[in-house]
């Protein structure tokens, strides 16, 4: 059995380095879009070749068999980097979005509720003519008030808040 020299090993493990970052790039390109699958398929496929590198190639120079493995590892993993970068900002994008129309559809129906709020609340003259009476009912009674009365958002108020609400 001959001995390696220190080098020569470096090598071999810098090729079995390579060789798991090719199997591991050709599994993530397959959750990719087709671009990105297709940049991250040739670098894999680089790194496969500098996996592959013959027993003869390594022991003459394993020096140079080292470097080309491990540049073909550091540019799968940049452009992994870069691809995951992508995506996370295009996540974050979507969220964005689908947050604001969220958002808009809210302010939406709150705008629609103030308007139908807005037209019930001339129909209870009589919360107005008991305004004096109003702090003496508990806040209990004035949301039960308020819920009688048409308006809406009164479960969070306090009670003077409830007290304008009412007599507005």
């Amino acid at each position: 059995m001959a001995n390696t020299t220190k080098a020569a090993q470096t090598a071999k493990a810098a090729q079995t380095a390579a060789e798991s970052a090719a199997k591991d790039a050709k599994r993530l390109s397959k959750t990719l879009p087709k671009k990105d699958a297709k940049t991250l398929l040739s670098l894999a496929s680089d790194a496969k070749d500098a996996a592959s590198a013959s027993k003869k190639k390594v022991a003459r120079s394993p020096k140079k068999v080292e470097k080309k493995a491990t540049a073909a590892i550091s540019s799968i993993q940049k452009a992994t980097e870069r691809i995951e970068r992508k995506r996370a900002a295009e996540a974050a994008a979507k969220k964005a979005a689908t947050e604001k129309a969220a958002a808009k559809k809210a302010a939406a129906k709150k705008a629609t509720d103030n308007k139908l709020t807005q037209k019930k609340a001339p129909a209870a003259p009589t919360a107005s003519a008991a305004a004096p009476g109003l702090s003496a009912l508990t806040v209990v009674q004035l949301r039960e008030r308020a819920r009688t009365a048409g308006a809406t958002g009164y479960s969070r108020l306090t009670k003077a808040q409830l007290i304008a609400l009412l007599s507005s």
